[in-house]
C-alpha cells in the first residue's frame, strides 16, 4: 500500500487526466486545464516498418486515401478495442500532446470512460492499453455515469434519471438513481451504423459508391428524422457502378431520412424497452425531468422531437453534448475518494 505522505506528494509529480475512448473520438481532459485534447480516433500505420506516422486528425485524412504501405485503421469498434496496439499507440500520443510542457516525474492517473456492459475481458485491454501508453494508476467507470456527472444530473439523490448517450459506435441508455445504473442497454446503433445505412441507400438508389467519410459529412450537413426542418440538399460525389466512372448526384434530408429510418425506430424501440422495465416511482421522475440526449448522434436534427412524440416523454439534448462524457471524468477526478464508488474498476493500491 501506498502511504499517506506519498499519496500527498502524487499531485505534485504526476497529472490527472480524464479519457472518453470513443470509437469515433477521443477527448482527454487534464485536471485544472479542462478538455485539452479533442482527436479523430484514428492511427495511420506504415505497414513496411510497423511504426505510427500519423494520429487523429492527420490520420483521418488519410481514410481512403492511403497507399498500399500505409494503413489508417479506427483502433475502436463499437466503443471496445479491436486493435490494441494501435489504441495503445494512439493513447500515448494524446497523453503526450495533452501533458504538454507540464509533464512531470510520474505517470498520470487516468479516469477512462466505457461504454455500459463492457466485459472483463475488454475492460482489461482498456486497461493494458492505457498503462502501456504511460498511465501510472487507471481508473474505469461507465460512460452514462460519466456523462451524467458531466451534465450535473442529480444520480446521487434518491431520483431517478436516464440519459441516452449516442456515440459512433454504441449508444449507450441508462436510468439512474443513487449512484448506480437501475436499468440499461447497450446498443450496437450508432454515428457509425447510420453512416453505413446512408452509403447502402445511396449504392441502392443512385447505384454510386461512396466512402465513410463522404457518407458521415452528408449525414452532419442535411440528416434529419423529421420533415419539420426544411429542405436540405447536398452534392455527393462517388464512383458510378455501372460504367466505373466519377459522378455526382443531389441528395435530401428526405433520402437521408429514409437510409436511417430502420436504425431510427430500432433506436427508439430500445429506449421503450428500457422505460418499460422502470420502476414506477423513478417513471414518474423521468416524467417530470426529461430524458437527456449526449454524445455526437444527439445533434442530429429532429431526433429529439421525435422521441418525445413516440414516448411521451419530455426529451431534451443537453449543452455541449459531445463533451459530457470527457467532462464527467473531471468531476470524478476532482474528488476520486466521493466517486469512487461509481467506477467499474479501479487500482485497489490507491485507495
Amino acid at each position: 500500500m501506498i502511504n499517506r505522505l506519498q499519496k500527498r506528494f502524487f499531485p505534485f509529480l504526476s497529472n490527472d487526466v480524464g479519457i472518453d475512448l470513443g470509437t469515433a473520438n477521443t477527448l482527454v481532459y487534464m485536471r485544472g486545464k479542462g478538455i485539452v485534447v479533442s482527436e479523430p480516433s484514428v492511427v495511420a500505420v506504415n505497414q513496411k516498418t510497423g511504426q505510427v506516422v500519423a494520429v487523429g486528425t492527420a490520420a483521418k485524412e488519410m481514410l481512403g486515401r492511403t497507399p498500399g504501405h500505409l494503413t489508417a485503421v479506427r483502433p475502436l469498434v463499437e466503443g471496445v478495442v479491436s486493435d490494441f496496439e494501435a489504441t495503445e499507440e494512439m493513447l500515448a500520443y494524446l497523453l503526450t500532446r495533452a501533458q504538454g510542457v507540464q509533464k512531470k516525474m510520474l505517470g498520470p492517473r487516468a479516469v477512462i470512460g466505457v461504454p455500459s456492459g463492457i466485459t472483463n475481458v475488454e475492460m482489461r485491454a482498456v486497461r493494458d492499453a492505457a498503462q502501456n501508453a504511460g498511465a501510472r494508476e487507471v481508473h474505469i467507470v461507465e460512460e452514462p455515469i460519466a456523462a451524467a456527472l458531466g451534465i450535473r444530473l442529480p444520480i446521487r439523490e434518491a431520483v431517478g434519471s436516464m440519459i441516452v448517450d449516442i456515440g459512433g459506435g454504441t449508444t449507450d441508455i441508462a436510468v439512474l438513481s443513487l449512484g448506480g445504473i437501475v436499468r440499461a442497454k447497450n446498443l450496437r446503433i450508432a454515428g457509425d451504423k447510420l453512416n453505413q445505412d446512408i452509403i447502402s441507400y445511396v449504392r441502392s438508389e443512385f447505384k454510386i459508391l461512396i466512402g465513410e467519410k463522404i457518407a458521415e459529412a452528408v449525414k452532419i450537413a442535411i440528416g434529419s428524422v423529421s420533415e419539420g426542418t426544411g429542405h436540405l440538399e447536398a452534392v455527393v460525389r462517388g464512383r458510378d457502378l455501372i460504367t466505373g466512372l466519377p459522378r455526382e448526384v443531389n441528395i435530401t434530408d428526405s433520402d437521408i431520412r429514409e437510409a436511417i429510418s430502420q436504425s431510427i425506430d430500432t433506436l427508439i424501440e430500445a429506449v421503450r424497452e428500457v422505460l418499460e422495465t422502470t420502476p414506477p416511482e423513478i417513471l414518474s421522475d423521468i416524467m417530470r425531468s426529461g430524458i437527456v440526449l449526449v454524445g455526437g448522434g444527439s445533434q442530429l436534427r429532429g431526433l429529439d422531437a421525435l422521441l418525445s412524440q413516440w414516448l411521451k416523454v419530455p426529451v431534451l439534448v443537453a449543452d455541449d453534448p459531445l463533451t459530457a462524457v470527457a467532462r464527467g471524468t473531471g468531476v470524478i477526478l476532482e474528488n476520486l475518494d466521493l466517486h469512487r464508488d461509481v467506477l467499474i474498476e479501479h487500482d485497489e493500491d490507491y485507495q
